[in-house]
C-alpha cells in the first residue's frame, strides 16, 4: 500500500508538541523492555519491540528535523532546530540504556541463533555491538561521563549546521567589478540579480553565485572577495564550535578505549584502521603529485600571460581565488569546452526527464509525478516509484532544486521514511528528498545546468535510488546505512553516465532550438574528464587528510592546519583571513573521520562501472538488474565487500580507478579491505 506518513504543513507549535509526544511514546517502549524479567526475555518482547519502535521513531524524527533544512518559515526552522537538539539528546539517552542492553545480552545467551532469520540475527548482533560502542559494558561512572560528552557533541554539531544554513551574507559589486565591460559573467546571470539603489549587484554565497563568479569572473579582486567571504561564513562561531568538538570527540573515544576518534569510527568501516586510511591517501598523493605539478605550472603560465594582456599585477603565484578560474580557462584552451555555452544544452527539465528515463530503463523502475501531493514549498515536485515488472510501489521522492533563504545550501539526499517491514508484515515504502541549489529559471531563460551540476544531479539521485531499491526488513539496514566508506560507491558509479556519449546526447537539448550537443563538442566534453584531475583530487586529499588530522588527536588549530595542508599537498595557499574548516559541514554531519570515504568508495564505483557497464552494456537492463539485486537491494543486510564480490565474482581492484585519474596501472593488484595498495 502506498503510504507516505510525512507531514509538511506543521506549525512551530506542532513541531514542539509532536517532538515531546514522540519522546514520551518511545521512552515508554524502552522502559517496557528495560524492566523485563531477565529470565523472560524473548525475541518477540525485546528485539522485535525495539525494531518496531525504531521505525516509528525514525520516520517522525526525520519529519520533524528535516524542516530545519527546507521550511520557508523561520519560526518553523527554529522549532525544528530545537527539536533536533532535544531528539539528539534523547537519542543519546536511549543509546545509553544499560538495562535494555542487559536484556539483549540475555537474549543472545538464551536464543538459538538458527531460530532467527539471518537479518534478525544481524540486527541482534549490531545492537549488541552498538551497545559496546556506547560503553554499556563499562562502569556507571564512565557511562555517565560518556553520555554527557556525547550530548555536548550533538548540540555543537546542530549549532554548526544551523549557522551555515541561516547565513545570509550579501556581497555588492558594480558591473565593471564583475567584468561585464570585457566579457566576464554571463548576461543571463546578471539579469536575475537584485540591485541596490546605486546600481550595484547583490551576490549571495549560495553555490550558483559563488561557483560561477570564481570560475568565470576575470577580475582577480572580485574573485578574492568572493572566495574569502565564502570560506569566512560563520568563521568565528563555527571555528569555536569545531575547536570544542575535536577534544570532545577525542575524549569520548578515549573513554571507550580507542586511541582516537578516527580509530573509533573506522572500526565499523571497510578501511578498519587509520593506518590503512593514511596509507591509501599517501600512496594516492604520490601518484597524483606529478600531475598536480604539471597542472600548476600550466595555469601559472596562463595567469602570467593573462595578467600581461589585461594589465593586472602578476604575483608569481596561484592564489586560492585563482584556482577554479584558471582551471576553467584550462578546459577552454586544452579541450575547447566553454561551460557557459555548454549549459545552454542542459535545461533542468530536460536533464530531469532523461535522468529518470535512464534510471527507469536500466534498473527496471517506473516513475510517476504526483500532481497534488503535499510539499513544503511550491517549487517542490513529488514522484512515485514502482517496480516495472511487478507494479509494486517501492517509494516516493521529492525534488527541491532551487536556492532560497534559510534552505540547506549544498546538494544532498535526505532519507525521510526508510523502507522496512511493518509489524503486520507489510512493507513500508521509502520516501526520500533530493535537495539542491541549481540556478533559478528567469522569465526568459529556464534553469540551465553546468555539466558539473548534471553530474551532481546524477550522483545525488543515485542515493535516492539506493534507498528506494533496498528491500531490508529492519530500518537499521535500509538504504544508505552501509559502511560510510562504501556509501558513495553506488552514487559515484551512476555518475559515469554523464561522461558517456549516448546518454549525454539524450540528455542535451538546447533551450532555444532543441538541438543536441554537436558531435565535436560532445567529443571534447568527454575528453575533458581528465582536465585538472591532479589538482581536483589533490584537493580532495587535502580535505581527507585534514579530517583525519583533526580526528586523530585532541586539539587542532583548524585554520592553521588547513593552510599548511594546502601548501604541502595542493601547492596553493588558503585565502588569508578565512577558515575553510568552519564551513566544512562534512566534519559535523556523518563524515567526521571518514571524509576519505569519497575517494575510497570511488575505487569500488569505477571497478563496478568498467567491469559491468562500460563496454556495450551502458543501458543493458540485464546488467542493471544484476547491479540492482547485488548492490542496491541488500541495503546494509550484507557487508560492502560481500556485495562487491557477489556482483563482480572476484575481489575488487583499483585498476579502473587509477586509469580514471589518468594514472598508469603497472600491474594487476587486488584491493583487500584492510590494506588497499597503490
Amino acid at each position: 500500500m502506498d503510504v507516505n506518513k510525512l507531514q509538511w504543513d506543521l506549525t512551530a507549535d506542532q513541531v514542539r508538541t509532536r517532538t515531546d509526544a514522540l519522546i514520551h511514546r518511545t521512552l515508554q517502549v524502552y522502559d517496557s523492555v528495560g524492566t523485563l524479567d531477565i529470565g523472560e526475555v524473548t525475541y518477540e518482547n525485546s528485539l522485535k519491540v525495539l525494531a518496531n519502535v525504531e521505525n516509528e521513531y525514525v520516520v517522525e524524527q526525520r519529519n520533524l528535523i528535516f524542516l530545519r533544512y527546507v521550511s520557508q518559515h523561520e519560526d518553523v526552522r527554529a522549532a525544528s532546530t530545537e527539536a533536533d537538539k532535544k531528539l539528539s539528546e534523547f537519542d543519546v539517552d536511549m543509546s545509553m540504556r544499560s538495562d535494555v542492553f542487559q536484556r539483549l545480552v540475555a537474549l543472545q545467551e538464551r536464543i538459538n541463533p538458527k531460530a532467527l532469520k539471518p537479518e534478525a540475527k544481524r540486527y541482534m548482533e549490531r545492537l549488541l555491538k552498538l551497545g559496546q560502542r556506547n560503553g554499556l559494558h563499562l562502569p556507571n561512572k564512565i557511562q555517565s561521563e560518556l553520555k554527557d560528552t556525547k550530548k555536548q557533541i550533538s548540540e555543537l554539531c546542530i549549532e554548526f549546521m544551523k549557522n551555515l544554513n541561516e547565513d545570509t551574507t550579501i556581497l555588492l559589486f558594480t558591473r565593471d567589478e564583475l567584468g561585464m565591460s570585457h566579457g566576464g559573467l554571463p548576461e543571463d546571470f546578471l539579469g536575475d540579480l537584485e540591485k541596490t539603489d546605486d546600481d550595484k549587484y547583490k551576490l549571495t554565497l549560495k553555490y550558483p553565485h559563488y561557483m560561477l563568479t570564481i570560475k568565470e569572473c576575470y577580475i582577480p579582486e572580485t574573485r578574492r572577495k568572493m572566495e574569502t567571504a565564502f570560506y569566512s561564513r560563520c568563521k568565528d562561531a563555527n571555528t569555536r564550535i569545531l575547536e570544542k568538538l575535536i577534544p570532545l570527540r577525542a575524549k569520548a573515544a578515549e573513554l571507550l578505549g580507542f586511541c582516537s576518534h578516527a580509530d573509533f569510527v573506522l572500526e565499523m568501516n571497510m578501511a578498519k584502521k587509520k593506518e590503512n586510511v593514511a596509507k591509501f591517501l599517501d600512496q594516492l598523493y604520490q601518484k597524483l603529485k606529478p600531475l598536480g605539478e604539471e597542472e600548476r605550472s600550466f595555469i601559472l603560465d596562463l595567469k602570467r600571460k593573462e595578467c600581461a594582456e589585461r594589465g593586472f599585477k602578476y604575483d608569481s603565484m596561484i592564489n586560492a581565488w585563482d584556482m577554479y578560474y584558471y582551471m576553467t580557462q584550462t578546459e577552454k584552451i586544452k579541450y575547447s569546452v566553454n561551460h557557459n555555452y555548454l549549459k545552454e544544452f542542459f535545461p533542468v527539465e530536460v536533464v530531469t526527464t532523461i535522468l529518470m528515463d535512464i534510471y527507469q530503463d536500466l534498473l527496471g523502475l517506473s516513475f510517476t509525478q504526483l500532481k497534488h501531493a503535499q510539499t513544503w514549498h511550491n517549487d517542490v515536485t513529488v514522484y512515485s516509484v514502482q517496480d516495472s515488472l511487478t507494479g509494486n510501489v517501492l517509494g516516493q521522492f521529492y525534488l527541491d532544486l532551487y536556492p532560497r533563504d534559510g534552505k540547506y545550501g549544498h546538494a544532498a539526499c535526505f532519507d525521510l521514511q526508510p523502507g522496512c517491514l511493518l509489524p503486520d508484515g507489510k512493507r513500508q515504502i521509502v520516501v526520500s528528498a533530493l535537495v539542491t541549489n541549481f540556478t533559478k529559471p528567469t522569465k526568459n531563460v529556464p534553469s540551465l545546468l553546468q555539466h558539473a551540476e548534471v553530474a551532481i544531479f546524477f550522483h545525488e539521485f543515485g542515493h535516492i535510488i539506493h534507498q528506494i531499491c533496498t528491500q531490508a526488513d529492519f530500518v537499521m539496514f535500509s538504504g544508505g546505512n552501509v559502511e560510510t566508506d562504501f556509501l558513495e560507491a553506488p552514487s559515484q558509479m551512476l555518475e559515469n553516465w554523464v561522461w558517456e556519449k549516448e546518454p549525454l546526447k539524450r540528455m542535451s537539448r538546447h533551450y532555444k532550438n532543441g538541438s543536441s550537443i554537436p558531435d565535436d563538442l560532445l567529443e571534447k566534453l568527454v575528453q575533458s574528464r581528465l582536465a585538472n584531475i591532479g589538482l581536483i583530487n589533490l584537493r580532495r586529499i587535502v580535505f581527507s587528510k585534514l579530517d583525519q588530522s583533526f580526528h586523530t588527536k585532541s586539539f587542532a588549530n583548524t585554520a592553521e592546519e588547513y593552510a599548511q595542508l594546502c601548501e604541502d599537498i595542493l601547492g596553493i595557499p588558503a585565502s588569508p583571513g578565512s577558515n575553510m574548516p568552519a564551513t566544512f559541514e562534512h566534519l559535523v554531519d556523518v563524515y567526521d573521520g571518514q571524509y576519505y570515504g569519497y575517494l575510497y568508495s570511488e575505487v569500488f564505483s569505477k571497478d563496478m562501472f568498467h567491469s559491468l557497464f562500460k563496454n556495450n552494456h551502458l543501458m543493458d537492463p540485464e546488467v542493471g538488474t544484476k547491479y540492482r539485486n547485488c548492490i542496491l537491494k541488500p541495503g546494509a543486510t550484507l557487508d560492502g565487500m560481500d556485495m562487491l564480490k557477489n556482483l563482480l565474482g572476484r575481489e575488487p581492484n583499483q585498476n579502473a580507478f587509477l586509469l580514471s585519474k589518468g594514472l598508469v596501472v603497472e600491474q594487476e593488484e587486488g584491493f583487500p579491505a584492510e590494506n588497499p595498495k597503490f
